[in-house]
């Protein structure tokens, strides 16, 4: 029971801490208190080839702990995406990481980047095929599923970003870590803030 009561007073000290850097980086940057604001560079835009923006950060790192983990099964057919998906919906689940999978597919559709300069072009393969899940990761932002995962079979290791009507064969088991209320994780997949 202490350990609780010190984690609790551990995130007060830190919530207090925010509020007050916040406070302060309001009186002397002049921001307003718009929570999209706080993201460095938050309206940039970095179209076609063009390169980095200085007002991006190289490094961008945002602390946050866990609220809870959800365990997923879905069953022999269920498209995984949907599944995955669903999940986050009925578990009202805004901002997470997917920490794994298991199981295997009967069909997969996949897409990965296929060239090096911007604008990204991607490739998307598809096929009926049985293979086990070795691996599985993404992120839960604002709602949003962006999930990849890695197939494999005797012969072979495939991944990508999982796309519709990648179906289950025997199971597939997904654990997602929730993130506490509050977390940022604004732009942090989006190739344009560069």
């Amino acid at each position: 029971m202490a350990a609780n009561i010190y984690i609790i007073e551990k995130n007060s000290v830190m919530k207090n801490l925010l509020v007050f850097s916040l406070v302060v980086a309001t009186m002397f940057f002049n921001l307003t208190p718009a929570f999209a604001q706080e993201l460095p560079g938050h309206d940039v835009v970095t179209e076609g080839m063009m390169s980095n923006n200085d007002q991006v950060p190289g490094v961008y790192t945002v602390e946050t702990g866990f609220k809870r983990v959800v365990v997923v099964r879905l069953k022999y057919q269920q498209d995984i995406l949907e599944g995955l998906k669903e999940a986050v919906e009925k578990e009202n689940i805004r901002n997470g990481v997917i920490l794994g999978a298991i199981g295997s597919v009967i069909r997969y559709h996949l897409h990965s980047v296929d060239n090096t300069i911007f604008p990204t072009e991607n490739v998307f393969y598809e096929k009926n095929d049985a293979l086990d899940i070795t691996g599985m990761n993404g992120y839960i932002f604002d709602g949003r599923v962006h999930a990849h995962m890695t197939l494999t079979d005797e012969h072979q290791a495939i991944g990508g970003h999982i796309e519709p009507r990648t179906k289950v064969f025997t199971f597939c088991i997904i654990t997602i870590g929730e993130f506490t209320d509050g977390t940022n994780l604004e732009r942090l997949d989006d190739k344009t803030w560069r």
